[in-house]
């Protein structure tokens, strides 16, 4: 998930933050090589900038699911796709308690520590991930979460959100 933030820090020192390697999570994940401040930019999210029906239509022909991709929504509703130009910030894994965040700032995506983040530590963001349909058991399946943090909900689903219903009035 994306929030807004006015344009802020540059890494704190030019040394590099972070590399990619196997991750117990899940596949590939993305650790941090050096301490990391809490606020600290670490890592521009990278890719070919195309529409949602072009990011539909890529997993489908790829035969993968939608639930296994490198997307990332912007504000503007385009999407980023890792998979095409991307970086290792495609390989930062969905923890529901993070070390890190993901802002927006004038259409590009930065990840930034929450948090002072240890040598080692492998960085994550809670991925937030917006579905329209029910959120029925077998989509959560498809969305489960292996982050194992103590906040852990089981999906890498935004809970929904939750509607008023009017009351009648006489």
């Amino acid at each position: 998930m994306t929030t807004t933030r006015p344009a802020s820090t540059a890494s704190a020192t030019s040394s590099v933050a972070y590399e990619v390697r196997k991750s117990p999570v899940h596949g590939n994940g993305v650790f941090a090589l050096r301490p990391i401040g809490a606020g600290e930019r670490i890592i521009e999210y990278k890719g070919e900038r195309i529409t949602w029906d072009e990011a539909t239509d890529r997993a489908a022909k790829s035969g993968g699911p939608i639930n296994h991709t490198f997307y990332f929504t912007l504000a503007d509703g385009r999407v980023i796709d890792g998979g095409s130009r991307g970086n290792a910030a495609r390989w930062i894994n969905h923890a529901c308690s993070p070390n890190c965040e993901a802002f927006e700032d004038e259409g590009k995506v930065y990840i930034h520590a929450m948090r002072d983040i240890d040598p080692g530590e492998e960085l994550n963001y809670n991925y937030a991930l917006i579905y329209d349909e029910r959120h029925t058991p077998a989509l959560k399946k498809l969305f489960a979460c292996r982050c194992g943090t103590p906040g852990c909900t089981g999906t890498m689903l935004a809970p929904k959100k939750k509607t008023k219903k009017k009351t009648a009035t006489v």
